[in-house]
């Protein structure tokens, strides 16, 4: 299967950057490429670009789709929260640009072999690196009815988690779950009717959440980005796509503590904390998809841009 992927906010993104044609700039989530194609095309000679992905499908089609800049870029089979090992083993101090687009590729829903949609019949897998041991079967059939509530609750933001878990529970009683469809039809059946016609489909939500517990989407989130911006250099741009509310609210706080100076009491007559800004925010609100890119790329509707620039 051809690796497809549609870079959502691809202008938008570009423009964030405020690319240094002799710049090194890293892209944390390679994916196919997409993002890294439109940085190689503004490097000079003296450029250069390193893609991060843990997915090794992503790696082989980013490597062929930016076959024409081979002298520019190194590609790494990792996870950007490993941004510092990975720079350090390059011999690379500061870089002048990070991007991050989070979230599923449409190569992976798309490819059903990989259990990331609701949409088809497939093993529940949903890891994006497969060299990982933790499936979605993992989470279905061992989490207790606790965690499984707590999961969907917090990651899917789903009102009927606690009548989701409940029916998981019960199904793997019977049997343990192995598919995508199996764990679609027992979402179905804890929703009530009249709530399913609204919102999408009623098992969005919850594959969301198990893909985010699988691959601990969240858990690397806030570190990472602390690690990004002592990656870059002074003057270089942090540019990250979410495409929900959990991931954006991560992006939005840590970029607002980064932001921050002082932060001893009012009343305290001098700083004693010694705490300065780190970054300067450029998007004060998210950056959205147009309305035309919302016509051609149905999978852009979540996502939000924002840009910081390094102190």
């Amino acid at each position: 299967m051809d690796f497809k992927h549609v870079s959502v906010l691809l202008n938008e993104t570009i423009d964030g950057l405020n690319i240094n044609p002799d710049g090194i700039y890293v892209d944390g989530t390679l994916g196919g490429g997409g993002h890294s194609y439109e940085i190689c095309k503004r490097l000079s000679d003296k450029g250069r670009l390193i893609g991060i992905d843990q997915d090794g499908e992503a790696l082989e089609a980013a490597r062929e789709r930016l076959k024409e800049f081979e002298d520019k870029i190194t590609l790494v089979r990792s996870n950007y929260c490993e941004i510092d090992t990975i720079l350090k083993d390059l011999g690379i101090e500061k870089v002048d640009g990070i991007v991050l687009d989070l979230g599923v590729s449409s190569y992976q829903l798309d490819n059903l072999e990989r259990g990331f949609s609701y949409k088809s019949d497939a093993p529940l897998d949903m890891r994006m690196d497969q060299r990982q041991n933790k499936t979605a079967a993992d989470v279905v059939n061992n989490y207790s009815e606790n965690e499984l509530f707590r999961i969907i609750r917090d990651y899917g933001e789903d009102k009927f988690a606690k009548n989701i878990a409940k029916h998981i529970v019960m199904a793997r009683k019977e049997k343990p779950l192995e598919t995508t469809a199996e764990l679609s039809e027992i979402i179905k059946a804890s929703i009530p009717m009249k709530f399913q016609a609204k919102g999408g489909h009623p098992a969005k939500r919850v594959f969301q959440a198990i893909r985010i517990e699988v691959n601990n989407e969240l858990g690397i989130l806030e570190n990472a980005i602390k690690d990004f911006v002592s990656s870059i250099k002074s003057g270089g741009r942090l540019v990250i796509i979410t495409f929900h509310s959990l991931e954006d609210r991560i992006v939005k706080k840590t970029f607002q503590d980064l932001a921050r100076g002082c932060t001893c009491p009012k009343e305290f007559p001098v700083c004693v904390c010694g705490k300065k800004p780190e970054i300067k925010i450029i998007s004060r609100k998210p950056i959205l998809p147009s309305e035309e890119e919302l016509e051609h790329n149905s999978r852009s509707k979540s996502a939000k841009l924002r840009i910081a620039e390094k102190l």
